[in-house]
């Protein structure tokens, strides 16, 4: 199970940490202001008067502060099997740079230079984690509850100079008060299926609901999720689930947290529970070296980017916090080997062809050379559809498959749109482009080309309702 969650770590760092510090990872940057985006468990009193479960608003974000997070999800196991669970987060921690006034007074400082290394007082972040495991057999008798809280404390480290300047760098944390509890029960049908609930809260109630944000967040979880996993039991996804358990999945009441497989492959022994939605089976491309805290960003980019910052901006961003340096270290020490698989990669150089029912002829050369795009036209392409030859300015119903869809086109299933365009992508495949009817921007996303995209078997036409054009260049509906 340890070689299952080390598979994971990464992808979690990855996107839990998002935000963590941004580039250009120094402390004056505007954008490193607001910390801490994603997965906040917050004390209850200020969550409740400020954050996305206040004021009667349940909230599903994980961009937003809460101070519970409650994943539900679905597994099969035979009775012996055993459940892990992993709880992470991160703990805020306060450095603070001092230097000596006499005696045994000290003075907090936002900025010292000590023989041309410049120190400076900043937010850091601790990762914590608790494992759990529990015998299957011992959950449906009754809720499990565990600390998964971290202890305060206080560091102090001398910081050496050479002139004989008295100064120390002093760490400051509060604790973190947290509980987990785990339920399982027992459903009908095959396979040994369960439904879990596993839901981290924060306990602490000594901040006020009027205190800043700042003291909240002294005392909270961060970037907080789960790794869940075990012996003898496999998870179900909940995008995608065998037809025995679909019926349950709408029961799996999800608060602040997005449950998806997770490892390698198409393997079912793990589950990823983030704040950040996912698709299921995430993972880091092989040819990213390490985090960035920028998982928005494209690595070649962002690397580009950093290794043209001044020296003083490096300086900054070294004395600003230890992962800042090791980005800067990574970047500037990365072999030029590395660096060129950062330039993208192609995963197949097959050339594309038509794709099923497509009623354009294929490219006659593949789309990397020149002219490959030639005879292509989105705006008057149709792809067949249920025997409707589907272009542009026809209405659709939306029904994106569950198996390798967008985990953010689920949230469309059932909507209506109308098609933009047919395009073609580097692949062969087709891909419908549409405008939601209800979204009140549609006209403006198809003035600058902002589509949603969809494959042409997750799409319906709406029969006898397209558009066609008029001479005078306007549109004017026809059929029902």
């Amino acid at each position: 199970m340890d070689a299952d969650f080390a598979q994971l770590r990464a992808v979690a760092d990855a996107v839990c940490y998002e935000g963590y510090l941004l580039y250009p990872y120094r402390r004056s940057s505007p954008k490193n202001r607001v910390r801490w985006q994603f997965g906040v468990l917050a004390p209850r009193a200020w969550a409740e008067a400020n954050g996305a479960c206040g004021a009667g608003r349940p909230g599903v974000s994980g961009a937003a502060e809460s101070w519970y997070q409650q994943t539900v999800c679905l597994f099969e196991a035979a009775p012996e099997a055993v459940l892990r669970v992993r709880v992470r987060y991160l703990q805020a921690q306060h450095k603070s740079v001092q230097r000596r006034t006499g005696g045994d007074s000290w003075e907090t400082v936002e900025a010292l230079d000590l023989d041309g290394e410049l120190h400076l007082s900043f937010e850091e972040a601790v990762p914590r984690e608790t494992d759990i495991e529990v015998p299957l057999a011992d959950l449906p008798a009754g809720e499990r509850t565990y600390p998964v809280g971290a202890p305060g404390g206080t560091d102090t480290a001398p910081l050496p100079t050479r002139n004989g300047t008295a100064a120390r760098t002093v760490r400051h944390r509060d604790p973190v008060r947290a509980r987990t509890t785990v339920h399982a029960e027992r459903l009908a049908g095959p396979g040994g299926l369960h439904r879990l609930t596993v839901r981290t809260e924060n306990t602490d109630d000594s901040v006020p609901a009027h205190a800043p944000r700042e003291a909240a967040l002294r005392g909270a979880l961060l970037a907080t999720h789960t790794l869940l996993g075990g012996d003898g039991l496999e998870f179900v996804s909940l995008t995608d689930p065998p037809a025995h358990a679909r019926a349950y999945v709408s029961g799996c009441d999800n608060r602040h947290t997005f449950p998806v497989l997770a490892g390698a492959g198409d393997g079912r022994r793990t589950m990823f529970s983030s704040p950040i939605l996912l698709g299921d089976h995430p993972r880091v491309a092989p040819e990213s070296p390490g985090d960035l805290h920028d998982a928005a960003e494209i690595d070649e980019i962002l690397s580009l980017r950093t290794l043209l910052l001044t020296d003083e901006e490096k300086r900054e961003a070294r004395a600003t916090d230890p992962r800042a340096a090791a980005i800067l270290d990574q970047v500037e020490n990365m072999p030029p080997e590395v660096f060129a698989r950062l330039h993208g990669a192609i995963r197949s150089l097959e050339p594309a062809g038509p794709a099923p029912h497509d009623s354009v002829p294929a490219r006659p050369v593949p789309w990397w050379q020149e002219g490959g795009d030639e005879g292509v036209a989105p705006a008057t392409d149709s792809v067949l559809v249920d025997g409707v030859a589907v272009r542009s300015g026809h209405r659709v119903r939306l029904c994106p498959r569950g198996r390798g869809a967008d985990a953010h086109d689920m949230f469309l299933v059932d909507r209506t749109a109308r098609v933009a365009g047919v395009f073609h992508d580097v692949d062969g495949g087709v891909q419908v482009a549409v405008t939601l009817d209800d979204d009140p921007a549609a006209e403006l996303h198809g003035w600058y080309g902002r589509f949603h995209y969809f494959r042409p078997d997750e799409v319906r036409p709406l029969a006898g309702c397209h558009q066609e054009e008029r001479p005078d260049g306007r549109h004017r509906r026809v059929g029902a």
